[in-house]
């Protein structure tokens, strides 16, 4: 496995090291391809998209959009898994006073700037999410900084939304609350009255409130829609979330073993007593729900929805968009087709083609 490397701001003009994010394409732990692009960069000179390098992880992202960089300054590293950690920062002249920050304060260098330059006092810095340039403006600007001005689209790290209201909703909304890392501002569901509420967070009503929630700072996003009926619906919110610029983090519950060379895509959702094995590929937007597990050298495609209590064997293969219902087994070195359903309790012994449906119960193929 290659060494984890630092992705660092080009000097895009001579004579000009500073310059401004006006885009992230990433999110933390997501995984990244090699030219996939990182983040858009803008100087009064030019604008350039900054690629990746090579294949792996985003880990330790230190910057927003609206931030003022410079030349030098840390974007991410890259890391070959992700659950990799960045080595602790080394303490330099330039960064002396980072080392007074209050204990829990996560700033970036650029947040640190503002704050020295305002004296902006360390205690009023939150801890529940990485302190950034867009961060600091903000309260500087609660706090009649001078002239500073609050930016009218502020990017809150933290905020997250949810796409559906139903049971999966629920579960998701648990689950983001017991890891304590974001805070869901509400749901966005097509069919619930807006005004309403699941488990005491708002629904702030359909899909059409996305743009305007991007605008308010909001930019991230769990498809809580499970698409066990139809996943054509799950896909299509999906694309609905991207098309409004929203990002989606992969969760796991604390309670969920995820072995460390297991490699999950972003949106991926892991829930209590899951178990995914060693040297396993997890897609895009894929559901591993309550105590399924999920072998060694398993490979999933986006999209799929592994239901509470299923076993794959090892080196089983699912296409994108497979549904797999609850207690399900499938053996060894077994592929699924995309979008194939597969019916609770069934037992699959050999490959499903794509498209095919298997009933509940029954084994396949039959007669086996």
């Amino acid at each position: 496995m290659p060494d984890p490397i630092e992705i660092l701001v080009p000097l895009l003009n001579p004579n000009e090291p500073e310059v401004q994010v006006v885009r992230v394409h990433v999110v933390e732990g997501q995984k990244v391809q090699e030219g996939d692009p990182l983040c858009t960069l803008e100087s009064t000179k030019s604008v350039t998209e900054v690629t990746v390098v090579r294949d792996g992880f985003i880990i330790g992202l230190e910057f927003m959009e609206g931030d003022l960089l410079r030349a030098g300054d840390r974007l991410c590293w890259l890391a070959g898994d992700s659950v990799w950690k960045p080595p602790e920062k080394e303490t330099s002249p330039s960064d002396a006073d980072e080392g007074t920050m209050p204990d829990g304060v996560r700033i970036t260098k650029p947040g640190l700037r503002l704050v020295r330059d305002h004296g902006l006092d360390p205690t009023s810095l939150p801890k529940e999410t990485l302190v950034t340039a867009s961060v600091v403006r903000r309260i500087l600007a609660l706090e009649g900084g001078g002239d500073m001005e609050l930016p009218k689209a502020d990017f809150d790290a933290g905020a997250i939304v949810v796409y559906g209201g139903g049971g999966h909703g629920k579960s998701v909304i648990d689950l983001v609350r017991v890891l304590g890392q974001y805070h869901v501002v509400g749901v966005i569901d097509d069919g619930l009255k807006k005004g309403t509420d699941v488990m005491g967070v708002p629904v702030l009503g359909g899909g059409d409130q996305l743009p305007h929630l991007a605008k308010e700072g909001v930019r991230l996003a769990i498809n809580a829609v499970g698409g066990i009926g139809d996943i054509t619906s799950r896909i299509q919110v999906f694309q609905r979330l991207l098309e409004a610029g929203f990002g989606f983090p992969t969760i796991i519950h604390p309670a969920a073993f995820v072995e460390p060379t297991a490699r999950l895509s972003q949106g991926v959702q892991v829930f209590p007593h899951a178990y995914i094995g060693s040297d396993t590929e997890v897609g895009f937007g894929t559901i591993i729900n309550t105590a399924a597990i999920v072998s060694h050298d398993c490979r999933l495609g986006a999209y799929v929805n592994v239901a509470p209590g299923a076993l794959l064997a090892g080196a089983v293969t699912l296409d994108e968009g497979v549904l797999i219902g609850m207690g399900t087994t499938l053996n060894l070195n077994v592929t699924v087709g995309s979008k194939a359903r597969i019916g609770n309790s069934a037992v699959i012994k050999e490959d499903v083609p794509s498209g095919k449906m298997i009933r509940a119960g029954d084994i396949w193929p039959q007669g086996a």
